[in-house]
């Protein structure tokens, strides 16, 4: 209904919902919400976003091309603005993936996060990963094992991204699925309205947030930059750039 308001339509939300069933379109069900807290201080209960690029989240999410071959996504997800900050898919994903990934959306972003979100995935917990978010100067939010929910954005984009996306598309290829990862991403961003952000696009939100003077980028931390630099792991040009 937003969408087709947004496009200029005078529409009544009931005639939509009756269209959708009649169409056997999913209508999303509402669910309560749940009054568990988690005893992670990595959950979303416990550090919520304040800001833009205050704290990112990500989480893999798994389809597969029409060989039956899988594919493994990586959503970046910015909190408070919704924004996708990366989508990235291939056959696999380890650990210096995740770096490739998070450098590139570091780059792309002109700021590194203050804190990213994840849960115990050993792509995410491995020390390469820790090794170069320290460097970068933000910080991890791990949640607790078995408690998805303490990753709220992530899970709900991850649901949203398969029934908007996953479940409408089929990939002959890597390359193919990349593609349109990419326009999904940029729609997702500028075109999509979001409820929570009072039916506006992340990217309109973000820009709406004038308040803010660095745009909640977290400083590199320059000692550990600078024992990288010195025979320390090798880094990205991205990164070398930034020291």
């Amino acid at each position: 209904t937003a969408l087709l308001r947004r496009a200029g339509m005078e529409i009544n939300a009931k005639r939509v919902q009756r269209l959708w069933r009649q169409e056997g379109l999913k209508v999303v069900r509402r669910q309560r919400k749940r009054q568990r807290l988690g005893s992670s201080e990595g959950g979303t209960q416990r550090k919520r976003a304040e800001r833009v690029n205050h704290v990112w989240s990500y989480d893999f999410i798994f389809d597969q091309t029409e060989d039956g071959r899988r594919l493994k996504w990586l959503p970046i997800c910015d909190e408070f603005s919704r924004e996708l900050v990366a989508l990235e898919v291939e056959r696999r994903m380890e650990a210096r993936d995740v770096i490739r990934i998070l450098d590139a959306a570091v780059a792309e972003r002109g700021c590194a996060p203050e804190f990213i979100r994840s849960d115990n995935g050993p792509e995410f917990v491995a020390l390469a990963v820790q090794d170069w978010i320290e460097r970068r100067g933000f910080k991890t939010l791990y949640i607790k094992p078995g408690s998805p929910w303490q990753n709220a954005y992530s899970e709900s984009f991850n649901s949203r991204f398969r029934d908007e996306f996953l479940n409408r598309e089929s990939f002959a290829s890597v390359l193919e699925a990349k593609v349109l990862g990419k326009q999904h991403r940029h729609w997702h961003n500028r075109e999509r309205p979001h409820s929570s952000l009072d039916y506006q696009t992340p990217a309109e939100y973000a820009a709406a947030q004038t308040n803010r003077s660095d745009g909640g980028c977290a400083p590199p931390n320059p000692a550990l930059l600078a024992a990288a630099a010195f025979g320390g792991t090798k880094g990205s040009s991205a990164q070398k750039a930034a020291t």
